[in-house]
């Protein structure tokens, strides 16, 4: 039996990476801001909306960076339903973590929760478009001014997410984004950190490169986090077809709610109006009293049969070693994410699902 995996890579036409190869091979720049890697910065802040964006070499960095580069210190609100890069790159940078609970509605932080976490010690928000779902962005950064407070978003899977038209990579101070060989656009491995200004850039430009401003000139502890030129040549072809590959994740997407909408006891997502979604991930959320069954019978199921599903985010960031005995992570201080995460499965979605995949996979969730 074949295995229907949660992902699939975004992968381009190998003829015409060859020939960008060539072209690196041609150059001997294989690294170190090359003609690729200054083309796919351009191509992307145009695709996506934004002034100015900075690559890297994976997602984590840019978390970590960009609170070096906003001199983060004492304590950064987030969420723990994420990814454990998320809370990592505050740990990572001297700084302790402070969980507030989420909002079922989007599985992002949850506005009306941040205040009572605010203390004299508090200087950032780190909230997550989880799922490409935009979190309450105006709330948040209301919440930011008037505590005098820096917002980085954890953008992981927010590529080409807008609303009204508009990118929500723009708000807060940064937005970070992961190039994954998992997500939606990907360049391998790789990620990036959109800025909104050219000073703010260059700063950043600097902390990847070990702090160079020049080639005797060391102006901040920086880290070695570049991306090289195979990579921004891989993510200039994927970039051609990513709009296409969203559009048959959405015909996915289409499909599951179709088939769900009246199944008792599963809970989706539907499309937010305004909303330019990009279909990253299909949660479904388990009410086993309901449904009949636990989320962990139905995931193991799905997995004997080769549908190969993913508990994401489970187990919550707030219960691992390193964080579990914050005050902030008491199961008590945060009961949607717990539910929620006891709930999820992420359904498998990618643009290469097919038809009958997708009647297999939900053929072991109605039936």
């Amino acid at each position: 039996m074949d295995k229907i995996t949660v992902t699939s890579p975004l992968l381009p036409n190998l003829d015409e990476f060859n020939e960008m190869l060539k072209d690196v091979w041609a150059s001997k720049w294989i690294t170190n801001g090359g003609q690729f890697h200054q083309r796919l910065e351009s191509a992307l802040a145009e695709y996506l909306k934004v002034p100015y964006i900075c690559l890297f070499t994976n997602g984590t960095l840019p978390l970590l960076t960009a609170l070096q580069a906003l001199r983060i210190s004492g304590e950064v609100i987030t969420t723990p339903y994420s990814f454990v890069a998320t809370t990592h790159s505050i740990w990572w940078n001297g700084c302790r973590p402070v969980f507030v609970d989420i909002e079922e509605s989007t599985c992002g932080i949850d506005p009306n929760k941040i205040e009572a976490a605010i203390t004299p010690k508090t200087t950032a928000i780190m909230p997550v478009h989880c799922y490409g779902k935009p979190v309450n962005m105006e709330a948040i950064q209301a919440i930011a001014d008037k505590y005098g407070l820096r917002v980085i978003y954890d953008a992981a899977h927010a590529f080409g997410v807008a609303i009204n038209g508009k990118s929500v990579l723009n708000a807060g101070d940064m937005a970070t984004l992961s190039f994954h060989a998992t997500k939606v656009y990907n360049t391998l491995e790789g990620g990036a950190l959109v800025v909104h200004d050219e000073a703010t850039k260059n700063r950043i430009d600097y902390l990847k490169n070990f702090g160079f401003a020049n080639e005797t000139d060391v102006v901040a502890p920086g880290i070695n986090s570049k991306m090289d030129e195979v990579r921004a040549a891989y993510g200039l072809l994927n970039l051609k077809q990513v709009d296409e590959a969203i559009e048959k994740r959405h015909q996915v997407a289409i499909k599951y709610r179709a088939a769900l909408r009246n199944v008792p006891g599963v809970r989706f997502f539907d499309d937010m109006p305004g909303v330019r979604h990009n279909y990253s991930y299909f949660p479904i959320f388990i009410n086993a009293e309901v449904y009949g069954m636990t989320r962990d019978e139905l995931y193991f199921k799905m997995k004997a049969n080769g549908v190969l599903g993913r508990r994401y985010f489970f187990p919550l960031i707030s219960t691992f070693s390193t964080y579990r005995g914050l005050p902030s992570a008491a199961p008590s201080n945060l009961p949607v994410a717990t539910r929620i995460a006891n709930e999820v499965i992420c359904l498998p979605m990618h643009h290469e699902l097919c038809e009958r995949d997708v009647e297999r996979i939900l053929e072991l969730i109605v039936n």
